[in-house]
């Protein structure tokens, strides 16, 4: 990461005092700054999460994932980034990756980048999961006509123009594909990057359940209407 860039991450976390302070180490050696959203926690998430570079958000309560984020978009704005990267918490991805998405938006060649474990790696993943995602992908790509080969992986990065139209609405695991659709909307360049995904059954079980991910259509297609 060239030190004249000014790259901020947003790591959205809930109950995740066991993985944080090892994943904001890893992501501080490639950024700048670290905005942590502390969404709720009842354990010891904010204390652990402490460190050089962070900054800490707190809800009150659990809002979402989603809520987190666009609670993140809003502070890293303030800090006037170059590019934002999006990180989970869980400590599935590789925080060596972040050069890749760094790259293309400081080049000017992408308002977007996309990780994407089906153009990398995807370390024992679950075949349910593996169903679920191929399922959202066609479903994504028939409602925005953006062509990914994955839209529901929380890696991605946005330039600092691209990051202050994005506005979540969807608290919840519905915000990826409302993602994919402020792409669509806005006609930001969008470029996949291949990325390591390491399932464990600590992230497998902080992870969206299957029977949510069912949910995800119906309430997109409820506040489309409602919106419309």
């Amino acid at each position: 990461m060239a030190k004249k860039n000014n790259v901020v991450a947003v790591i959205a976390a809930f109950n995740e005092e066991k993985k944080i302070s090892k994943v904001i180490r890893q992501v501080a050696k490639h950024v700048n700054h670290i905005i942590v959203v502390d969404d709720g926690s009842v354990d010891n998430t904010a204390l652990k999460a402490k460190y050089k570079k962070v900054t800490i958000l707190r809800h009150i309560i659990n809002l979402g994932q989603g809520a987190a984020l666009q609670t993140g978009f809003e502070y890293a704005r303030i800090l006037k980034p170059d590019v934002v990267i999006t990180y989970d918490a869980d400590g599935q991805f590789e925080a060596s990756d972040i050069n890749k998405f760094v790259k293309p938006i400081v080049k000017r060649k992408a308002d977007v980048v996309l990780g994407s474990r089906f153009l990398g790696k995807a370390l024992s993943m679950p075949q349910s999961r593996l169903i679920i995602l191929k399922l959202g992908i066609l479903f994504t790509r028939f409602f925005s006509n953006i062509r990914l080969t994955d839209t529901h992986n929380g890696f991605r990065a946005f330039s600092g123009e691209a990051i202050n139209k994005i506005e979540l609405k969807h608290n919840r695991w519905a915000h990826p594909s409302e993602i994919i659709y402020q792409i669509s909307k806005n006609k930001f360049r969008v470029k996949e990057v291949p990325i390591t995904v390491r399932y464990s059954k600590y992230s497998w079980k902080k992870g969206q359940k299957n029977t949510e991910a069912f949910k995800i259509p119906i309430e997109l297609i409820i506040k489309a209407l409602v919106n419309s």
